[in-house]
């Protein structure tokens, strides 16, 4: 039945779009009419950080290079937009991101022998992001856009206050406040509107943990940086 059933059901939606294509007709004609609609978002990120050097590294140093490594994660988020204007979107996207995130320490060893330590570090952010979205004009059933705006995230697994332990752990703080761009498509199909959007994210806070190891004495600060490919189902 299902061999006999999908060929056919798949033939009477191309001669569907085809007669649609041949009169004119978009998809979701009123879509862009509503003031409010909702949806929900997917997306991958790879994530590190900008590393701000210490001016000076003094004799006593045993870190003497200090570098981020990008990681990837997922992001998963609810969307809600509301109409300002015909080219204008406000839009609200609360959501969470599994975030990792690690850092190779280059020491010396009897000053003459390299070795690498790394140290990684995995959030689970809470995201609540408020972007501005302006959209071109709708060619057929394609429209671009770019947006802009800000983020505040909260680490639900930020270990700024946990107590040493025998391994020293790289501490990060457990709020971040980031500014975002990106540019995207929004594609209007039969029943809903997708969107695919590039994104990235630069961090205003710095993020380390100043505890006194070496780990955290060989730098002066880490500020995020995240690049976004988000999917949108609205």
């Amino acid at each position: 039945l299902l061999a006999l059933l999908v060929p056919t059901v798949a033939e009477a939606q191309l001669l569907w779009h085809r007669d649609r294509t041949k009169r004119g007709l978009p998809n979701l004609p009123k879509y862009d009419r509503k003031l409010f609609h909702f949806g929900f978002t997917l997306g991958m990120n790879m994530s590190d950080f900008v590393v701000g050097q210490r001016d000076q590294v003094t004799s006593s140093d045993t870190v003497f290079v200090a570098e981020s490594v990008s990681q990837p994660g997922f992001n998963l988020g609810i969307v809600s937009d509301l109409r300002v204007g015909r080219y204008f979107n406000l839009r609200f996207i609360p959501g969470i991101s599994f975030v990792g995130r690690k850092m190779d320490y280059t020491q010396l060893v009897e000053d003459t022998i390299p070795v690498v330590t790394t140290k990684p570090t995995e959030s689970v952010f809470f995201d609540f992001p408020l972007y501005f979205k302006f959209k071109s004009r709708r060619l057929g059933n394609f429209r671009a856009y770019i947006l802009a705006g800000g983020k505040f995230s909260i680490d639900m697994s930020s270990q700024e206050k946990v107590e040493d332990t025998e391994e020293q752990l790289l501490k990060l703080k457990k709020f971040d406040y980031t500014y975002d761009m990106g540019v995207g498509a929004d594609f209007y199909l039969e029943y809903f509107k997708l969107g695919i959007e590039a994104k990235v994210s630069f961090g205003l806070n710095n993020m380390l943990v100043d505890d006194g190891t070496i780990y955290s004495n060989s730098i002066k600060s880490l500020n995020s940086k995240t690049f976004l490919l988000s999917f949108y189902f609205e």
